[in-house]
């Protein structure tokens, strides 16, 4: 009887690893869709940058950095992200650095654009600015 405990005791366990990971999945697919939703009608406004060539490595983290303190500035960005180019396609056009900052709406970009610490940003920004690309577009 202790074998046969001993041999069905691991069985037991793994099965109902099995149910417990079916049910937190189902459980959090809801969380995942209505996460979703909420994100769907945001304004995202894509920003793509590329540097001059005499730009530094210096220069390039400075800007990196006045980028990311301007969610704690202005309170109507709502998401900020941002990374660097890593394709393999050669397209990027020499452009290095994309940056995703999300709004509620138009009137939260309309805020943002002429808001003093995005204004000194792009003050800070242009002396090593070879060309920027902006896409703004609501999320599906």
């Amino acid at each position: 009887m202790k074998v046969l405990l001993l041999l069905t005791l691991p069985i037991f366990l793994v099965s109902s690893l099995s149910a417990l990971e079916v049910a937190v999945d189902i459980k959090d697919k809801p969380i995942a869709e209505a996460e979703a939703k909420a994100e769907a009608g945001m304004l995202r406004h894509i920003v793509m940058f590329k540097f001059k060539a005499e730009a530094t490595d210096e220069q390039t983290v400075a800007i990196e950095k006045a980028f990311g303190e301007l969610p704690k500035k202005i309170n109507t960005i709502k998401g900020y992200e941002w990374g660097t180019n890593i394709s393999k396609e050669n397209k990027s056009q020499g452009f290095t650095h994309c940056f995703v900052v999300t709004f509620t709406d138009q009137k939260g970009l309309d805020i943002y654009t002429p808001h003093a610490a995005h204004q000194a940003f792009v003050k800070q920004l242009l002396p090593i600015l070879d060309k920027v690309l902006v896409l703004d577009f609501i999320a599906q």
